[in-house]
């Protein structure tokens, strides 16, 4: 899933059961009607990377080189894709960020989507572990509950990231934009071979401007490895297909997230007033702090600590987000970091944590 940063306001609200084990869909972005123009733009070494995609795609996956040569013919470079990835909505403060998501119209239609869904919902929780309000709210954020799948061609989008992935010309930008490129390359490769492997034709599939499908939006990669066959069809369609989009969503969370059964996702935290700031820089979450060594530094949790929670154990860490009363202080646990690895955007998680609680009717959706 995407983890992926959403670019426009849009893209936010689209960068993851009974039966036998299941086959293991991925995340997509907005729409975005803008004219169908090409980027006139200086692709670096694009020939040569083109070439080497379809050799080393045909290759990895056993795929004719002439019916990947013949599908990229139909791709194309698309300037707005690029200008939307340039603009990630995950730059905003939390303050900006908060509303987009945790507003009445969003909550009621969880609450909605989650009453019509309850068993699928319940079954999943069962199986994986993972709150049925929290795949309701992923659903939420990512597509509005199915209203906005995206309309990009999921094949444009990746063929654009993979080949003309924006660059800001920062020198020290350099490697970490290669590595983007590097990444949706590697989804291109990975669409080739969903589309075989489901039987799917990918010149017709739609999704985000960053690449992302149906429901729950996932990543190809994601798709191939998490999406679940919930109804034993024998097809995992994440498209049209709650009995396959919800286990998918907790299969996710459950196998690349390792939901904790029962376990924290954040609580809210107060600081003593002599505390020095808690240095935590950037998005990535580690879970190097215990609850003792937080409340030493001067930041206690707020709430009422779980049972059997160990307050020694080295298994959170502390956030400060830019609330609209000023920073708001908030202990992460290891769920909160298994929504990051749908979306790696602390804010991102935040939002998805505090719509699920709205949606299921507790203060822990107050900011």
């Amino acid at each position: 899933m995407i983890r992926r940063t959403l670019p426009c306001l849009t893209a936010l609200a689209l960068a993851a059961c009974a039966v036998p084990p299941p086959k293991s869909m991925p995340i997509a972005a907005p729409a975005h009607p803008v004219a169908e123009e090409e980027a006139s733009l200086h692709l670096r070494d694009f020939s040569a990377a083109r070439a080497e995609f379809v050799r080393s795609t045909a290759a990895r996956f056993n795929i004719p080189a002439a019916q990947i040569e013949a599908t990229l013919a139909t791709a194309k470079i698309r300037e707005p894709i690029i200008k939307a990835m340039s603009r990630p909505a995950e730059a905003k403060p939390w303050r900006d960020y908060r509303p987009i998501f945790i507003q009445p119209g969003r909550i009621s239609g969880g609450q909605a989507f989650l009453e019509q869904n309850r068993t699928t919902l319940q079954q999943a929780e069962d199986r994986y572990g993972v709150p049925k309000e929290i795949v309701t709210a992923i659903l939420g954020v990512e597509t509005s509950y199915g209203g906005n799948k995206g309309s990009w061609p999921v094949i444009d989008a990746l063929y654009t990231l993979a080949f003309a992935y924006p660059r800001s010309g920062d020198p020290t930008r350099v490697a970490y934009e290669d590595k983007r490129e590097a990444f949706f390359r590697d989804e291109l490769a990975q669409l080739f071979a969903l589309g075989k492997e489901e039987g799917f034709d990918i010149t017709s599939l739609k999704g985000s401007y960053a690449g992302a499908m149906g429901w729950g939006q996932f990543m190809p990669s994601s798709y191939r490895q998490y999406a679940v066959d919930g109804d034993g069809d024998g097809k995992r369609d994440l498209f049209n297909n709650l009995n396959d989009v919800i286990p998918s969503v907790a299969n996710y969370f459950a196998q690349k997230g390792s939901w904790q059964r029962g376990g924290p996702v954040m609580v809210r935290a107060t600081r003593d007033a002599a505390a020095a700031d808690f240095s935590n820089p950037g998005n990535s979450v580690t879970l190097d702090q215990s609850l003792l060594d937080l409340s030493k530094l001067g930041y206690r949790a707020g709430g009422t600590v779980q049972a059997g929670q160990d307050p020694k154990a080295k298994q959170t860490t502390l956030i400060t987000l830019e609330g609209a009363a000023g920073p708001e202080y908030w202990i992460v646990y290891n769920n909160f970091k298994a929504i990051t690895t749908y979306n790696i955007s602390r804010l991102y998680a935040t939002a998805v944590y505090q719509l699920a609680e709205s949606i299921a009717g507790r203060e822990g959706g107050a900011g």
